[in-house]
């Protein structure tokens, strides 16, 4: 028998790890279904109606990605934007999370949205959010509200740990949370260690390290190495984990959600390889900012500042909010300056 306490469903008894019950589900969710190409913002919105927001996924849209073909939404953006425009709400993203963590934050009272691989019929792998809120240990599985998939008739669509995990695996188990202030001690206990951003990067990093000496042949493995060591500042070890993730193949839309390899390359000098990542990608599509914003820190890089600037133009026009380009764009103007 199941018990109602404070918004959430407790099934009574432990389970093996002593600290969390076999069953959870909060409560007061609705299910939202993207639009076209939304489904970042409408995930964030049913992350949001928990906490009491209003709004609906138009809105958040409409800071996230202005331009309607915008293909990717990262979870640094989505944490901006709540924590400088939804009031009284906040939101941290962390990397390198599991199961039991993602088990910890339900039984805290913390639906979590994660991003995913996602290999829909007939349209080919490509990321996805989802917005996590409930576990049931009987099934095993998380109940999962979808923005593409549905809610399975308002309880969420039961996922197993296994393919969760999974999926997850391929964004380096990124996972959001969003939390009232007054409820920040709670979310840093539930998180521990992960809750300080430096402990978190390098967990990440020790988590991708043993991934890969477990699974040698595990693209994400190594793409999930690259990127811990991007954020632990080591590019030339992110490099050549990049470079063997790319050896052993990515998915073709791989560098529309994720830019760390733009990041090592760039740092260790490789600049004719990050000019070759972007303008393949763009080949593809052109609807990703972040790929004008490095073309362009290519042409910083070699002195070309015109060239530079012309680029970061092109993802400003493309995404207004899209700081990293403003910021690269007042550099370069400054050293236009300078030369004259």
């Amino acid at each position: 028998m199941s018990i109602l306490i404070l918004g959430m469903l407790v099934l009574p008894g432990l389970a093996q790890d002593d600290e969390t019950p076999n069953f959870v589900h909060l409560q007061n969710f609705w299910q939202v279904y993207q639009t076209w190409n939304n489904c970042g913002p409408a995930t964030l919105t049913m992350g949001l109606h928990f906490w009491g927001w209003s709004g609906d996924q138009a809105v958040a849209a409409g800071f996230l990605k202005p331009n309607v073909e915008d293909k990717n939404v990262g979870p640094a953006q989505m944490a901006a934007y709540v924590n400088g425009y939804i009031p009284n709400l906040n939101a941290i993203y962390r990397y390198g999370g599991d199961i039991d963590l993602l088990r910890r934050l339900i039984f805290a009272g913390f639906p979590v949205i994660i991003e995913t691989g996602f290999d829909p019929a007939d349209l080919d792998w490509m990321g996805h959010y989802r917005l996590l809120v409930g576990y049931d240990d009987f099934q095993p599985g998380f109940y999962v509200f979808d923005s593409y998939l549905g809610s399975g008739g308002g309880m969420g669509i039961i996922v197993t740990y296994d393919e969760i995990d999974a999926l997850w695996q391929h964004f380096n188990r990124v996972y959001l949370v969003i939390y009232p202030p007054d409820r920040e001690s709670r979310l840093a206990a539930a998180l521990g260690e992960d809750w300080d951003a430096a402990r978190n990067r390098q967990r990440a990093f020790e988590a991708a390290r043993r991934e890969v000496e477990e699974q040698p042949g595990n693209r994400y493995a190594w793409f999930n190495l690259g990127a811990a060591l991007v954020e632990l500042g080591r590019y030339e070890d992110a490099a050549a984990a990049y470079d063997e993730a790319r050896r052993i193949g990515l998915p073709w839309r791989m560098l529309w959600y994720q830019f760390g390899p733009f990041e090592a390359y760039l740092h260790t000098g490789r600049l004719r390889d990050v000019e070759a990542l972007a303008r393949v990608t763009m080949k593809r599509t052109t609807y990703v900012e972040e790929l004008f914003y490095y073309l362009g820190m290519v042409y910083f890089a070699r002195g070309e500042y015109e060239a530079a600037v012309a680029e970061f133009d092109k993802a400003i026009a493309f995404n207004p909010n899209f700081t990293p380009a403003h910021e690269a764009k007042s550099k370069a103007r400054r050293e236009i300056a300078f030369v004259f």
